[in-house]
């Protein structure tokens, strides 16, 4: 048992860590609001899929909030991790309660996640910037997610056809 918790403890910290890479190092500044567009939203997805819905959240979270507070966006610092981790929360439902047979699973429930993110920091930048700056950050936002989805579908295969996304999700806490 000591042994599994030490394996999950450590697969979300590289996981968390590799979340916080793929945001601060692979980013694209956004001049209307003073943020930024990046890529580490394929590594959520696909801490989702190796680490479950659980673990996937928080290594989610605190690695994208990790990621701003590092970064100096201090002001995105909770709202990402919340935005985050119901974005991978959301992914996980589908992946692990609403659809755990299908094989697509991962990919409706990344959309569907992307969305509430989307939605997220929408809401969000209308309190920060206004109406008008927030709708205009959405289309970044939408890139941002789907960029982020081909991504995952691509490492995502890729690991299923080498039979190593399943050794990856071995001996995970419930």
């Amino acid at each position: 048992m000591r042994d599994v918790k030490i394996q999950t403890l450590v697969k979300t910290a590289l996981m968390m860590a590799l979340v916080y890479i793929f945001t601060a190092m692979f980013k694209i500044p956004t001049p209307l609001t003073g943020g930024y567009t990046h890529l580490g939203d394929c590594m959520i997805f696909l801490a989702v899929m190796i680490l479950g819905r659980k673990q996937g959240t928080i290594a989610a979270g605190f690695g994208a909030a990790l990621a701003d507070l590092l970064g100096g966006y201090v002001v995105y610092v909770v709202p990402t991790l919340i935005i985050k981790s119901i974005m991978a929360f959301t992914m996980g439902i589908f992946v692990e309660k609403l659809m755990p047979k299908n094989k697509i699973n991962w990919l409706i429930g990344a959309v569907a996640g992307g969305l509430l993110q989307v939605f997220g920091y929408a809401v969000l930048e209308v309190f920060l910037y206004g109406f008008a700056a927030s709708l205009a950050t959405v289309p970044a936002n939408l890139a941002q997610t789907f960029t982020g989805i081909l991504m995952a579908a691509v490492i995502i295969f890729a690991l299923s056809k080498a039979r190593v996304l399943d050794k990856l999700k071995e001996r995970q806490l419930p």
